[in-house]
């Protein structure tokens, strides 16, 4: 059972990332996912969730708007589609699955916004 993330980077004020969250040895759509960050210095953060079904998605104010979430059923993968990025959505990324009592991480990912 794995959880990994992947898809950061260093990104222009303006620029766009993908971030992806691909399961192997079970099924992402059984599981609510959630990305959260942590900038230096700063407590970890929820970004943006969606529900196991899909039909429900949470965003931070902070990133309403600009990201989106997403999932990728074929594929087993949840995505965040993060536009219109700034300085202060720098920080590691971290994909989250939880269902019940299971509850999985994946490593986190380093998005930079710097010019």
């Amino acid at each position: 059972v794995q959880l990994q993330a992947s898809g950061g980077g260093l990104v222009q004020p303006g620029g766009s990332l993908r971030l992806s969250c691909a399961a192997s040895g079970f099924t992402l759509d059984d599981y609510a996912i959630g990305w959260l960050r942590q900038a230096p210095g700063k407590e970890r953060e929820w970004v943006s969730c969606i529900s196991s079904s899909g039909g429900t998605t949470y965003y931070v104010d902070s990133v309403k708007g600009r990201f989106t979430i997403s999932r990728d059923t074929a594929r087993n993968t949840v995505y965040l589609q993060m536009n219109s990025l700034k300085p202060e959505d720098t920080a590691v990324y971290y994909c989250n699955a939880a269902r019940g009592l299971r509850n999985y991480w994946g490593q986190g990912t380093q998005v930079t916004v710097s010019s």
